[in-house]
């Protein structure tokens, strides 16, 4: 089984990942971590050089990823992606066409920039519909040394908008009609249009960033201040006069609303320069992705907005997870790895778009690598070709013969070594089977914990838990699962509030705050969904309120073994 590595450069953050790839492409996601960086300016992308590669050799260290073949993306704001049609002519001219839209379309001269296409099918007209991405080749280059700083090496350079545009086709292959996907991240948003062989992407200034900033002004307070309150208190108000009784969070609530009405305006513009000057359709739904977009009432806000489905994009239908991924963590990391599944499906053959834009030096460099094999056996052969003529023309048959017989001895002393490398691999595999129990034993000693951040974090304000207790295994059934009963108390007032706000979010359909956290126990992979119940409320205390959920503890996941999971499949070279 081969490994790759995957690495998507945001705004102010790093996202390396590892996967492991099996057969028919299949990957599995091993491990991943982020770094904090510096605000990356498209005009000065020279500077990562001099943070970027402390930062990956920190997450190395930290998740112990070791070096293998790195994918790694250019955001959205440093490339120019371009959809175009062509007609159907000979190899020759489609070459030709596809130059001339690279010239006419990209500022700046055609030997500052490096570029790659590709050809996406046929047209319902018969036209050839292509890809086309370019991008400054001093930036491609800044990225590929700091990345080679860190002791990696770039095989592929694609683009953030390509990768997720691949990550959206294998998660959902059922795809039919126009799609929209809203990369919302700190500085940007990459907004992505997927119509059968079309794709339309731009990048719109309007994101995370700006909902900070604009806090920061409002509230007179630093950026970084403003920050923590977003993402503390912060939330998509929905319309109305009054729709928290805290007076900050109702207003930044707001100040988040207005930021995002004149990012849905951008959205809306270009959706209709997609329909009016590339003939597409009108979207039937809308994917949400990013760190931005995880904030709460996001997706009612775009749906209310734009009037179509709204759905958070999930990248891991089709993607394993190894041992080491916390699920539960995952869970709220998704929204930054979905880029990186699209970079990882470079490493088989799944990728819908294969766009690289590594530069030529390094191109050279990885075909001269593959080259020396074969230079080294010709440069061999030759010389053995001479040694075999020197020997018959100087009469050294008995020489060869000689050489022959030690060849087949040395030959011999291999095969017994190889059967002795044989036992060895053997005795690794066993302390290979040995760790992973081990690792599942270790795994199991933290399930506790895990179980109790999940249920404290499916707990509202103002409440807590007052009893955990195991409940005793079926003596009828051996094999039944273990339960556990919590006992959870809260203030009734706040309580009152919450079932109503979560009324008045919901189309006035009521909950009691035990269906609510009920609710919200069942998303979590530690406990079997469908025995999460509550046993019992009341209220307690004059002031309190008291409810009991009981449910079955979800089985732990097994560990695969590595020889188990099959081999790579041979990529093809686009």
């Amino acid at each position: 089984m081969s490994r790759i590595l995957t690495l998507n450069i945001g705004a102010s953050k790093a996202v390396l990942a590892e996967y492991s790839l099996g057969g028919k492409g299949r990957l599995t996601l091993t491990g991943y971590g982020s770094g904090e960086l510096p605000t990356v300016d498209v005009n000065d992308i020279g500077s990562l050089g001099a943070t970027l590669p402390q930062v990956l050799r920190q997450i190395m260290r930290e998740k112990d990823i070791r070096p293998a073949p790195l994918v790694v993306s250019l955001g959205g704001q440093m490339v120019f992606p371009r959809w175009a049609k062509c007609p159907p002519v000979d190899a020759d001219k489609l070459e030709q066409q596809v130059r001339y839209e690279i010239e006419e379309n990209v500022p700046f001269p055609i030997d500052e920039i490096v570029s790659d296409y590709q050809f996406l099918g046929t047209m319902a007209d018969g036209d050839k519909a292509v890809m086309i991405v370019a991008a400054k080749v001093e930036a491609v280059r800044a990225v590929t040394d700091a990345v080679r700083a860190a002791g990696l090496k770039p095989a592929v350079v694609d683009v953030s908008p390509v990768a997720i545009c691949n990550a959206l086709k294998v998660a959902y292959p059922q795809l039919e009609g126009c799609s929209v996907v809203l990369d919302v991240g700190s500085k940007t948003t990459n907004l992505i249009i997927l119509e059968n062989e079309r794709v339309y992407n731009r990048s719109i200034p309007i994101a995370g960033n700006t909902i900070t900033k604009e806090i920061a002004q409002q509230f007179g307070c630093s950026f970084e201040e403003a920050e923590q309150v977003k993402l503390e208190r912060g939330y998509v108000a929905l319309g109305g006069v009054t729709e928290d009784e805290d007076e900050i969070t109702d207003r930044i609530s707001k100040i988040i609303r207005t930021v995002l009405t004149r990012l849905h305006a951008e959205i809306s513009r270009s959706i209709n320069f997609y329909r009016s000057q590339q003939g597409g359709s009108a979207p039937t739904r809308l994917f949400l992705t990013g760190g931005t977009a995880r904030m709460p009432q996001l997706d009612q806000f775009f749906m209310d907005a734009l009037q179509v489905d709204v759905q958070y994009l999930n990248p891991f239908g089709s993607v394993a997870f190894g041992p080491k991924i916390d699920q539960g963590k995952l869970e709220g990391d998704a929204f930054a790895l979905t880029e990186s599944v699209g970079l990882a499906l470079r490493g088989g053959e799944s990728a819908w778009i294969s766009i690289n834009l590594l530069p030529p030096e390094l191109v050279n460099e990885a075909r001269a690598m593959k080259r020396i094999p074969f230079l080294v056996a010709g440069g061999l052969a030759f010389l053995a070709a001479l040694g075999v003529g020197w020997m018959l023309e100087s009469g050294g048959v008995e020489k060869a013969k000689a050489k022959l017989e030690r060849v087949e001895s040395r030959n011999q002393s291999l095969r017994s070594f190889e059967g002795k490398l044989k036992a060895e691999q053997k005795t690794m595999q066993e302390a290979r089977a040995k760790c992973d129990d081990f690792q599942q034993l270790m795994s199991s000693r933290s399930a506790a914990l895990r179980r109790l951040q999940d249920v404290r974090r499916s707990l509202l304000d103002g409440m807590w838990i007052t009893e955990w207790k195991s409940l005793p295994q079926s003596k009828d059934k051996p094999d039944s699962r273990e339960a556990v009963r919590l006992t959870v108390r809260g203030w009734r007032d706040v309580m009152e509030k919450a079932e109503a706000r979560w009324s008045a979010e919901n189309g006035g359909k009521g909950a009691t705050v035990a269906e609510i956290v009920m609710a919200k126990i069942k998303r979590s992979a530690e406990f079997v969904p469908e025995t999460v119940k509550i046993t019992s409320q009341k209220s307690v205390e004059g002031s309190l309120s008291e409810f009991s959920i009981q449910m079955d503890i979800a089985p732990a996941p097994s560990i695969v073994p590595e020889s188990e999971t099959g081999r790579k499949g041979k990529g093809t070279k686009k």
